[in-house]
């Protein structure tokens, strides 16, 4: 993983959400309920980082269905090492907020 990148806590939940089976833009959306102006970014950046792999759906599959094609992301093998820190920064918030130590506003 690059030295100068730090997984964020949106780019922990889509690499979590794509882990879980949710390959396409809109299916890591809803699992994440993150905006897709979070979501497409934080995609192009880790894909350009080698964490994902991204692939184009066949044309015919995506006319027999009625809807434009879509990208399909995938792990790669550096996307299972920074799952790894994605892991562990998304376990350290949830304990934070089940202790409460987290400051409300």
């Amino acid at each position: 993983m690059s030295p100068r990148y730090r997984i964020t806590h949106a780019s922990a939940l889509i690499l979590r959400a794509i882990a879980a089976g949710h390959g396409y833009g809109f299916d890591i959306m809803d699992a994440t309920a993150l905006p897709s102006g979070t979501v497409y970014p934080a995609l192009r950046r880790l894909t350009r980082l080698g964490h994902l792999k991204a692939v184009w759906e066949d044309k015919d599959a995506a006319r027999e269905a009625g809807r434009p094609r879509r990208r399909q992301y995938h792990l790669t093998p550096s996307g299972r090492e920074a799952l790894v820190e994605a892991d562990a920064r998304l376990a350290s918030s949830r304990r934070l907020l089940e202790e409460g130590t987290v400051a409300e506003a």
